[in-house]
């Protein structure tokens, strides 16, 4: 039904716009007594075998819906309903702000893909934390927090931390995010100096709390082997608990649309199937290098069950998706569960 009738609807319209539309119906729809019951059991699959236990939290299943989605966390009960293992809100940041001029969200048919310079437009942490205190469902929760645009990189601390301490009553785990290509010199705190700062730091306002949350670190897919090596370090020096692999791409490289319609886009970081490789080969080289020393989050390019199960033996604990949902629907959270009982009952 979503290929045949509501995407092409829904492809008629900016993408930005597109997304609110569904987020206003989402909210109608989803929360209707005749039709909750009926969304619920449409979309209800779970199984022994799609638990996991990672970062000491115990997730139903490893299908987790990426940051990006649901910044602000106006949909948490609704988008629980189809059945995600937990839930990323944000990128958070202490102070609303509108993000960058539109259009900053587009659409690449060809290669499944899409480019986003949104620059984390979301109405503020306060406003997500008052949604937060009245949420209903179990789902598990995580916070990805970032800086405000207005905010020098040598302040950024202070904005993480002020979110973190907002936050912390409310969700399950923590994403530090500084790898967005869409903030300008965001992606200047991941060096290893100024990055290992701001996770000793965080780390350390964590450890205060009687009631720990895990810290994960958000990472570009666009960083070298080098860089990597740093990042595994930084993980065992600070004793964070994990990381996230991978955010989207500034490369362009092998796209099927054409290069002039790429190039009157513009900057923006790219998510979709061609990111997939590449972020495979990241969580491989985290998992492997460090002797699987964390766990891994993998992120880029899930449209199938075989994506999920190549991110999974490349050494990630769990998974999250969000263009591909874009592309395939939301009924592909209960077929990629399904699927990964079936590989399971057949391996």
């Amino acid at each position: 039904m979503y290929k045949h009738f509501i995407k092409p609807l829904l492809f008629t319209k900016n993408p930005e716009s597109a997304h609110y539309f569904t987020f206003s119906w989402i909210k109608k729809l989803f929360n209707l007594p005749i039709l909750r019951s009926v969304i619920k059991s449409a979309f209800a699959f779970e199984h022994k075998d799609l638990e996991r236990e990672v970062f000491g939290l115990t997730f139903k299943n490893p299908i987790g819906l990426a940051a990006g989605f649901d910044k602000d966390a106006k949909l948490i009960d609704e988008m629980s309903m189809l059945g995600f293992g937990f839930i990323e809100i944000g990128t958070l940041t202490p102070k609303p702000q509108e993000g960058n001029p539109k259009p900053r969200l587009f659409r690449l048919p060809k290669d499944q893909a899409l480019i986003n310079r949104m620059g984390f437009n979301n109405e503020g942490v306060l406003a997500a934390v008052e949604r937060l205190k009245k949420r209903k469902s179990g789902v598990l929760v995580g916070g990805n927090i970032g800086k405000n645009k207005t905010t020098p990189n040598e302040l950024a601390l202070d904005d993480y931390l002020y979110s973190l301490h907002a936050l912390h009553p409310h969700v399950d785990y923590f994403v530090i995010n500084v790898s967005s290509p869409n903030t300008p010199n965001l992606r200047a705190l991941q060096e290893k100096e100024p990055l290992k700062r701001l996770l000793q730091a965080v780390k350390s306002a964590t450890d205060h709390y009687p009631q720990k949350r895990p810290v994960l670190l958000k990472i570009a897919p666009d960083l070298t082997n080098t860089q990597l090596d740093d990042i595994i370090a930084i993980v065992r020096e600070t004793n964070i608990d994990g990381v996230i692999a991978t955010n989207t791409t500034v490369v362009r490289d092998g796209l099927k649309t054409s290069s002039n319609l790429v190039q009157e886009i513009g900057a923006g970081g790219l998510s979709g199937k061609m990111l997939k490789d590449r972020s495979t080969e990241v969580i491989r080289y985290l998992t492997s290098q460090s002797g699987n020393a964390f766990p891994v989050i993998g992120v880029g390019g899930i449209f199938s069950v075989e994506d999920v199960m190549e991110k999974l033996a490349a050494g990630a604990s769990l998974v999250q998706i969000y263009t591909g949902m874009i592309y395939e629907g939301p009924a592909m959270v209960k077929r990629l569960k399904m699927g990964m009982v079936d590989w399971s009952d057949k391996s």
